[in-house]
């Protein structure tokens, strides 16, 4: 149920009470969600999965023992597990809060312009030079 105008103007001023009495704890709070834990945990995980593939790949390519790329995958196994369970509990909400912090963030846009710069850059090394 949303709150009322008269609930969201008390809310404003006890936010803006807290802000002047306390700025460093506020902004600390600003900086951090409820959702940082499972993130970092989630981070975790990812680094995880590429060690993992890395010493699969690693032992497979390198012809040293199937008991290395075996443990590879099981690192791989349990890191995705780890993962999809952070992102559980996570929820929605918070996947939610990700994606709008990506976007407020500009994360598209900067990739966006890494990959129109790649494109033009290839254009340019693609194109015959004048000689004169």
């Amino acid at each position: 149920m949303p709150l009322s105008e008269d609930e969201q103007r008390i809310l404003q001023q006890i936010e803006q009470q807290f802000e002047e009495q306390d700025p460093d704890l506020a902004g600390e709070i600003g900086r951090h969600s409820v959702y940082a834990h499972h993130l970092r945990l989630m981070k975790f995980a990812g680094v995880a999965f590429g060690l993992g593939t890395v010493v699969l790949v690693a032992a497979l390519a390198f012809e040293h023992s199937f008991l290395f790329a075996f443990g590879g995958f099981v690192l791989m196994l349990v890191a995705a597990l780890w993962f999809e369970r952070s992102l559980r509990k996570l929820g929605r909400a918070g996947v939610q809060q990700l994606t709008k912090s990506l976007r407020d963030r500009g994360f598209g846009d900067s990739l966006r312009g890494a990959t129109d710069r790649a494109r033009e850059r290839l254009k340019r090394d693609g194109e015959p030079e004048d000689e004169a």
